[in-house]
């Protein structure tokens, strides 16, 4: 491991903002904030821009930044703590261990910012918009929050439209291309590292917001979600 990396780990041990792995923090997120405001979580955050960018926007609300990579983890936290963001944290776990470090309706919105599109059909159930990641949501989220897809990748925008309209998600908003929209939110404004390096090399931005029904379909539900990509792909 480099030394600068090093040095970043050493660093988070002392941060204020930064839990590594926390024990008996679920349903007590309001005592770490002190206060009851609404909490989202910017899943797969990567150097945070959106927690920190969201924490700018909104002082009334509280952001947490999620992500394994404490090296990554760093830069978003440590730029919280130079502008004193009190309503921006961070937690260093896996995202499928998520429901370890929340409780039922503790999270209001959850953004997934940019993340791996994971391209390979084979790999589909780790994308973080796959039902399997659903149905962990649904017990952390409020009814009826919202979640938040901004990606670069045209497979992971038309995979998770997919995931909406099969599982009966509410869809509130679909924009294809951001940046050619006449006005857009501010929030929609934040941009990560990951999205200047345009990695798809579509030259586009995709958005969706969307929330979960009342009910996900369980398992077999995604054996027909998987038969019909496979449909997609062999038609390509």
């Amino acid at each position: 491991m480099g030394q600068k990396k090093l040095v970043r780990f050493a660093e988070l041990e002392s941060f204020a903002n930064v839990l590594q792995y926390p024990q008996n923090i679920k349903g007590t997120w309001s005592q770490q904030f002190g206060n009851n405001n609404p909490i989202t979580i910017e899943l797969a955050c990567g150097k945070g821009e959106y927690a920190v960018g969201l924490g700018r926007l909104y002082p009334q609300r509280n952001f947490i930044g999620a992500d394994l990579k404490g090296n990554r983890i760093w830069v978003g936290a440590k730029k919280a703590l130079q502008e004193r963001l009190h309503n921006v944290a961070f937690l260093r776990t896996q995202i499928d261990q998520a429901t370890d470090y929340f409780a039922p309706c503790e999270v209001a919105e959850i953004w997934i910012t940019f993340p791996d599109p994971q391209l390979r059909l084979s790999k589909a159930k780790k994308r973080l918009t796959h039902p399997k990641f659903l149905r962990l949501y649904k017990q952390f989220l409020v009814p009826g929050g919202y979640i938040h897809l901004k990606t670069d990748s045209p497979d992971l925008y038309h995979f998770t439209k997919l995931v909406i309209k099969f599982y009966n998600c509410p869809l509130h908003t679909d924009m294809y291309d951001v940046y050619r929209q006449e006005q857009i939110a501010d929030e929609l404004k934040i941009k990560t590292h990951y999205e200047s390096l345009d990695i798809a090399g579509s030259n586009r931005v995709h958005y969706l917001c969307f929330s979960l029904p009342e009910t996900i379909a369980g398992k077999e539900k995604d054996e027909e979600l998987k038969q019909l990509l496979q449909q997609d792909t062999a038609n390509d």
